[in-house]
């Protein structure tokens, strides 16, 4: 297997181990605490990374290694479970991590000639498996540092003298720029 494969592989396994540490490990309020008005809760993300987790990197994989020409794109703005106040974090990380386990089976099945297969994704055109890969690892990463970075805010305004080290993290940016 090729270093991406691997790499792929490895951040995806953490970054499982990190959605079910953030569910099992931190309350219901603080998952659904939205870090600013418009944006999206740890819990939120959590969900997202699971209707990504079933509809979007693991079908591409599947429909690219079948050599099927496009797919199609997702819009998480009309595609996405909805996430309530009754939410249960812990059966929306179970859900994930169930398919989690399969999406790394998947990819065991990966090689580096598998790699260079194409596909049309309906908005960006021409993509590569290897590019879909870098994708699934970068999007995965980002959007569990977005639910860290939202459950950060419930902290952050009481770190007095400290606070100005968040300031790339801390979403009252003014309050930041005060503490300076």
């Amino acid at each position: 297997m090729t270093d991406l494969i691997d790499r792929t592989i490895a951040i995806l396994r953490v970054d499982g181990e990190r959605w079910q540490a953030l569910a099992a490990g931190l309350d219901r309020e603080l998952l659904l605490r939205p870090p600013a008005p418009g944006e999206w809760s740890a819990l939120q993300c959590l969900g997202h990374a699971a209707d990504t987790e079933a509809a979007v990197f693991a079908a591409r994989v599947r429909a690219m290694l079948a050599g099927r020409p496009a797919f199609a794109a997702f819009d998480p703005d009309t595609e996405s479970t909805p996430i309530a106040a009754g939410t249960d974090p812990m059966v929306v990380a179970a859900s994930h991590a169930a398919l989690r386990a399969e999406s790394l089976a998947l990819l065991a099945t990966v090689n580096e000639a598998d790699l260079v297969r194409t596909a049309r994704h309906a908005e960006l055109g021409p993509v590569t498996l290897g590019e879909l890969l870098n994708e699934w690892a970068a999007h995965d990463l980002m959007h569990v540092v977005q639910a860290e970075r939202a459950v950060m805010q419930a902290f952050i305004p009481d770190t007095g003298p400290w606070r100005r080290y968040f300031a790339d993290h801390d979403v009252d940016s003014s309050a930041t720029a005060e503490s300076r």
